[in-house]
């Protein structure tokens, strides 16, 4: 997994920073990167997001890069990507870009799997500092129906979810407690989804469908963005296959 992310970025990392121009008022050229870890990963992983920003600090000479810990430490890093509700988790990702005197003049965005879908909620909820370029590395932005197995530490983790979503994705305590449940769309009932998804059905505005000043919101926001770039993984990964990948024709 952490070779195809390492893969993943040597291809779009320079396409984001290239055509991108230089943050006004910045003393430097490159606008800063802001990076989001998937499901059972951290920020600061050696084998992976570790390495990403190391490769990508080296490869670029000044630029900043952010690898996102939500948590204290490591170990809450990796436990909130599991049972922290993400719009609690957006909301505090927001208060920390607005505090971070390297932000200020803009950042790109580069989100791995369900960190993916949480920066397009960053780039919808929280117009600044401005998000101006966001790279999809796999997510699941029409969200994932069936949890396949982890590898490694968190495989326990998986295995417990996993039976807890079979039996009741949209219950409300399953929805306040998993962070996969709030992506979790059950395509047998569409209805059911829109009706208690706590975090997709919002950012995809699919309960909103009536209310134009509420959906015009949303939109607006995202397509301000001066590119949003999707990039499928073309073997399995942890979160399912990648046609989830796509967003929504309605949201577009």
């Amino acid at each position: 997994m952490a070779v195809l992310l390492l893969s993943s970025l040597l291809l779009a990392a320079p396409v984001l920073l290239v055509v991108s121009g230089p943050v006004p008022g910045s003393t430097n050229k490159t606008v800063p990167l802001i990076l989001w870890h998937g499901m059972g990963d951290s920020c600061c992983n050696p084998l992976s997001m570790g390495a990403i920003k190391k490769m990508i600090e080296q490869e670029i000479a000044g630029i900043y890069v952010l690898s996102l810990m939500i948590g204290k430490n490591v170990v809450e890093d990796t436990e909130n990507g599991f049972f922290l509700d993400v719009n609690h988790q957006v909301s505090m990702v927001c208060s920390q870009l607005a505090q971070d005197p390297n932000l200020q003049g803009g950042y790109n965005a580069m989100g791995f799997s369900q960190g993916a879908q949480f920066l397009r909620a960053v780039a919808q909820r929280c117009p600044s500092p401005p998000m101006k370029k966001l790279i999809s590395v796999g997510g699941q932005h029409q969200g994932v129906y069936g949890l396949p197995r982890c590898p490694g530490e968190s495989s326990h983790l998986c295995d417990m979810i996993r039976e807890a979503l079979n039996r009741g994705a949209y219950s409300d305590l399953v929805q306040k407690h998993l962070v996969q449940a709030q992506y979790w769309h059950d395509p047998l009932n569409d209805d059911l989804y829109k009706k208690h998804s706590l975090f997709l059905a919002d950012i995809n505005q699919e309960r909103w469908k009536t209310v134009p000043e509420f959906t015009g919101l949303y939109r607006k926001s995202f397509l301000s963005k001066g590119c949003f770039s999707v990039w499928n993984l073309t073997v399995p990964s942890r979160r399912g296959p990648s046609p989830e990948s796509a967003v929504s024709p309605f949201f577009l």
